[in-house]
């Protein structure tokens, strides 16, 4: 005989339904707690990497230079090569290498070459990594105090060249200055 509001299927079932919502939520909590331990990184957007490219493009094209301007992430990857009309086929490789470069090591590629350039000892760091150029031309890209890639510009003659273009990038989109502006600016 059944009880009047008894259903066995019912009674059964509330507290193994209750028990995995709580285990569910307990264990959600777990989950949030260690999210919020993971560290936080701010990331170049797509189309910053794009307006720091066409810019550093713009600028060597109206100095008279045909380059390639390559963007890479904080991780040193590819997210934007342009390769201006009647550039070397060479300038897209060495584009992304001084970004590579730049977003590796946090510091620009001029400022490598020289203490290099200075140090023997220091020579190895061209061999670390076959991704690694040390030249002029690269800058680690930084905005809100966080390096969040780097850009790199091949093809101009000399690599100081390479470099101011790359800083008209880095203005662009409002990053930190890695070159100082030219006297009389």
């Amino acid at each position: 005989m059944m009880r009047e509001g008894f259903s066995f299927r019912n009674d059964v079932l509330w507290p193994r339904t209750f028990i995995i919502s709580l285990a569910l939520v307990l264990g959600f909590a777990h989950v949030v707690a260690a999210a919020e331990e993971l560290p936080r990184e701010a990331t170049l957007p797509l189309a910053l990497a794009n307006k720091a490219a066409a810019a550093a493009q713009e600028k060597c094209k109206q100095d008279g230079y045909r380059v390639s301007v390559a963007i890479v992430d904080r991780a040193g990857v590819l997210k934007v090569l342009m390769r201006g009309d009647g550039a070397g086929p060479h300038t897209t490789n060495s584009s992304s290498k001084k970004a590579y470069t730049a977003a590796s090591l946090r510091r620009p590629t001029s400022e490598m070459a020289e203490l290099v350039a200075k140090t023997p000892a220091l020579q190895g760091l061209r061999d670390i990594d076959d991704k690694i150029l040390i030249l002029g031309g690269g800058l680690p890209i930084e905005i809100g105090g966080e390096v969040v890639g780097a850009i790199g510009v091949g093809g101009a003659p000399g690599g100081h060249l390479d470099e101011a273009c790359a800083q008209a990038g880095l203005d662009s989109i409002g990053a930190v200055p890695k070159v100082a502006p030219p006297a009389g600016k």
